[in-house]
């Protein structure tokens, strides 16, 4: 459990605590992987089949693709719809819970677009700070 505390709190019931089970650590989980925001944003511009995914993702593996999707499938920001066709044809879309994700989610690439020289400054002091 991680506490956070406000230096200028005058009581302690001003802290407060991101629980195990609290949606802010259960939103981090599902949001911890590589390519999961990136997953959501595509789909976030209608329905895709992996292989729409795949292009749309340049330096996503297959592997790694569909280790993600199955994530986001369960964690029940995305459908997965198959088709009983050959060869088989499967799609995935947002579900009405990664529908509104999407705006945050939005929020957030929208600052980095705005921060974006910083971030670019932050990676090259990184790059010197581990030579």
């Amino acid at each position: 459990m991680v506490t956070i505390r406000n230096e200028n709190a005058r009581t302690r019931s001003q802290d407060f605590v991101l629980r195990e089970n609290c949606p802010q650590r259960r939103i981090h989980y599902i949001l911890s992987g590589k390519w999961t925001s990136m997953v959501l944003y595509a789909l976030s511009h209608g329905t895709m089949r992996t292989g729409q995914l795949e292009r749309t993702l340049p330096g996503v593996s297959k592997k790694m693709l569909t280790q993600t999707l199955r994530e986001v499938e369960a964690s029940g920001l995305v459908k997965r719809k198959v088709f009983d066709v050959v060869p088989p044809k499967v799609e995935y879309s947002l579900t009405a819970l990664g529908e509104t994700f999407i705006e945050p989610l939005r929020a957030l690439y929208t600052w980095a677009e705005n921060n974006a020289a910083a971030l670019d400054e932050l990676d090259r002091n990184q790059a010197q700070n581990q030579r």
